[in-house]
């Protein structure tokens, strides 16, 4: 009896035992093209299929798998799923790492694009040089996603910038010589959009936004890792561009509506070869824009090819164009006074028509562009790799550019002054990053080594500027419809000032290194530093054959940070000290024994906050108090020397700008997506000229700032695809001038209605926007009064394929 218990206990339990034994555990690790784990990737196991999900390392687990031919197939929201057969035998089987074709910042989109909260990134990997997310950076930035664009029918990059909290724009795009693109305020500093894809690239007027996938408003002063040459004390502007992708796609649109606007633009992407090694994009955008005044337009041609090329699973060739055409005439941009009393204190009380252009239709000029980016990514291990980026930069101001300037005692006389300009720049920036992520005595590190070097070319043939007529803007003054291209060619001609003809060469050499320490999983300190040479080689004047102005200066800025993941990867709490500087050129000061050579000026910060990203990745918030202190201005100031009075430059002046922002994004219900930013900015020119003492500067912009964009699409049912979409933008009064011998003019406070309604059907895609809906009269302004844009809307229709 007991014989056939065992018999039967061994006949029951053997079957168990060897069922166990032939059952197999899988794992794998997942990672993204530039080697960062791939969370929240989708891995079924067929043909039974399992599902499982890659943790915040990029991990996956199936266990309990019978032994035999099975399938990996790897697939996220947006993604083309990706299959891998494979053979299973044994106990335990490890998958060769995976590594996917998209780098860390197009999962982290496609990740969001999958859930609610359309108007948020969760990380990037060029606010820090390195793949970081937002709550373990101790920077503040903000993003502005192509799907907020796309809900608010965008069609120029000035009002995208409009949802960023602390950022107002000051001047329109000239394309002038030098500076042509906007100049917006930030943080109480005057700033150019100048970065794409983390490197310089300075254009003569304001990116095209259908190359961009995400707009990057990096706060404060960012010297440490991105120089000084073209970066604001405010912040910088990173737009990052679209890449080739995978997978077949894209979209056509067509935007049309108020004051002759016609905008085209094409978006079509997807895979060259059958392997998916080489993939192809191209963007493309024809816009003509119109204007409410009596004479002005702009038309533009854009077209951006991009290549990207993977021979194996180490390496990314990535192969960059933007080709930019551009005509039109110069934005109206009234110049006060800046040397005596000012009459009228704000526009209405100028006897001014801003319903006219004060230019003509034949006064135009160009502003062709052309981009050129190579980087190459390779993984050299599972802990470090490298990333090489070179760029070229060729742009153009040619034709016709005018002022429009209040110079005499009369407020109501006001001189029309113009140049036949012929400009020409470019600028070469190259690039070597060597980024890692390794552990030292069980703490992560996250390390940034690189260099960076910049050349810059500047050559100029412009004719004089002549003062072409003097018209009296309190009436309808003949004179002023005389005003065109050949009235400009005749005072240029009868003028006896004489052409600038130079050429100007700056190269800067940068070297920096950066480390992000995990003194545990939940608190991150950063510390920074950066050495920069810059190198002026002077202005060479080819009609003189001299060169003069030649400097070079060598600066040192460092940064410090500290984040504390009070519930890891929802709510953080940072703080940090950011460093920026500017390079100061000598003077020739009139007593030999005071030195003419400077420092570079220095800005500060002292920033602490909070970010949140809860509730499964439905709300996001930035929200910060920032301290900006700047040194090393340069002042003039008077001394008395042997009973004579001589004016020198000292280097002595400060700066204070602090404030407070507030950015949140939110996606309460389905379908329903909020953007909500508000900002408080006080500023002070702390020690200067005491004619501007204590005062406000004039690129601060104004004090308070608020934006609303809520955008509802109904998400099932026969109505499914039929959204809405409402939006406030406010801005307090602003103080355009502000000195000891003018006084202030003022820019009253205004506030913007906007709306949309919009419905898509299967790939189809219409909708109607109305920006400035109660029809308000505002201006901008720097120095200057602008006036912006009335009541307009916009119909627009789109196909996706």
């Amino acid at each position: 009896m007991t014989t056939r218990k065992i018999l039967l206990a061994l006949l029951f339990v053997l079957p168990l035992t060897i069922l166990a034994q032939q059952k197999t555990e899988i794992s794998g690790t997942i990672l993204s093209s530039d080697g960062q784990p791939a969370e929240g990737i989708t891995v079924k196991l067929m043909p039974q299929a399992f599902t499982v999900f890659t943790n915040t390392k990029g991990n996956f687990v199936f266990r309990n798998v019978q032994p035999g031919t099975h399938t990996l197939s790897i697939s996220a929201v947006g993604l083309q799923a990706q299959n891998q057969e494979i053979q299973v035998t044994g106990e335990k089987l490890k998958i060769p790492t995976i590594y996917l074709s998209e780098d860390r910042a197009f999962l982290e989109e496609i990740v969001v694009n999958g859930v609610a909260n359309k108007y948020t990134r969760k990380s990037s990997p060029y606010v820090g040089k390195m793949p970081l997310k937002n709550l373990e950076n101790s920077q503040s930035y903000t993003a502005i996603t192509k799907e907020l664009l796309q809900s608010q029918v965008n069609t120029n990059f000035d009002d995208a910038l409009a949802n960023v909290s602390g950022v107002d724009k000051l001047w329109s795009s000239t394309g002038r010589p030098g500076d042509g693109v906007t100049y917006y305020a930030l943080r109480g500093f005057a700033t150019q959009a100048a970065m794409v894809n983390g490197v310089v690239s300075i254009a003569s007027t304001s990116p095209d936004p259908a190359n961009i996938e995400t707009i990057e408003v990096i706060k404060g002063p960012s010297g440490t890792l991105y120089g000084g040459a073209a970066v604001g004390f405010g912040g910088l502007i990173n737009n990052v561009t679209k890449k080739p992708l995978d997978t077949l796609g894209g979209r056509v649109n067509y935007i049309f509506g108020s004051f002759d606007e016609h905008r085209v633009t094409a978006d079509v992407y997807g895979p060259l070869t059958a392997d998916n090694k080489l993939l192809g994009r191209l963007n493309a955008a024809y816009t003509h824009n119109g204007t409410f005044q009596d004479a002005g337009f702009k038309k533009s041609l854009f077209i951006a090819p991009s290549l990207l090329y993977r021979p194996n699973e180490r390496l990314d060739i990535q192969l960059d164009a933007e080709i930019y055409q551009s005509k039109g005439t110069n934005p109206l941009m009234v110049f006060l006074n800046r040397s005596r009393p000012l009459i009228a204190r704000t526009p209405d009380e100028l006897q001014f028509d801003f319903g006219k252009s004060y230019t003509n239709n034949d006064v135009t000029f160009k502003n062709p562009t052309t981009n050129l980016r190579g980087n190459v990514t390779y993984r050299i291990n599972d802990q470090w790799t490298s990333n090489s980026t070179v760029v070229y930069n060729n742009r153009k101001s040619d034709g016709y550019f005018q002022y429009v300037m209040y110079i005499g005692n009369s407020d109501t006389l006001i001189n029309r002054y113009a140049g036949d300009q012929d400009y020409t720049a470019k600028t070469v920036n190259a690039q070597q990053n060597f980024v890692g992520d390794y552990h030292i005595g069980g703490m992560r590190n996250r390390t940034l080594v690189g260099v960076d070097y910049l050349f810059q070319q500047a050559e100029t043939h412009n004719s004089p500027y002549v003062l072409v007529d003097q018209i009296n803007t309190s009436y309808d003054d003949p004179d002023y419809y005389k005003f065109n291209a050949a009235s400009i060619d005749a005072a240029i001609a009868a003028s006896k000032a004489a052409e600038t003809n130079n050429r100007s060469r700056t190269q800067v050499l940068g070297a920096y290194v950066s480390n992000v320490l995990d003194i545990t999983p939940s608190l991150h300190l950063s510390l920074a530093l950066r050495m920069d040479y810059f190198d002026n080689k002077g202005t060479y004047n080819f009609d003189k054959d001299t060169t003069t102005g030649a400097f070079n200066q060598v600066a040192f800025s460092p940064r410090a940070g500290l984040v504390y993941e009070a519930i890891k990867d929802q709510v953080s709490f940072f703080a940090n000290y950011q460093n920026g500087f500017k390079n100061v050129a000598p003077v020739v000061q009139p007593l030999p024994d005071i030195s003419g050579d400077f420092k570079p000026q220095q800005a500060k910060q002292a920033e602490v906050g909070v970010k949140l990203n809860t509730f499964n990745n439905r709300l996001g918030l930035t929200a910060s108090y920032y301290d900006i202190r700047v040194s090393n201005m340069t002042r003039g100031e008077s001394i008395e020397r042997d009973g004579e009075t001589y004016n020198i430059t000292v280097q002595d002046g400060t700066r204070l700008s602090r404030g407070v922002e507030f950015d949140l994004t939110a996606a309460p219900l389905d379908g329903l997506n909020l953007l909500f930013t508000y900002s408080r900015n006080s500023s002070k020119i702390t020690k200067a000229a005491e004619s501007v003492n204590n005062r406000r500067p004039t690129e601060a912009g104004p004090k308070h700032l608020l934006n609303v964009w809520a955008n509802y699409t109904i998400p099932n049912g026969l109505v499914k695809g039929l959204g809405f979409g409402a939006g406030v933008n406010y801005a307090s009064e602003n103080i355009i001038t502000d000195s000891a011998p003018t006084g202030q003019f003022i820019l009253p406070a205004y506030t913007l209605f906007n709306a949309s309604i919009s419905y898509t059907y299967k790939n189809y895609e219409l909708a109607v926007k109305g920006n400035n809906l109660s029809d308000k009269t505002y201006y901008n302004g720097w120095t200057t009064v602008n006036p912006r844009m009335p009541r307009s809307i916009l119909g627009s229709v789109a196909y996706r394929f």
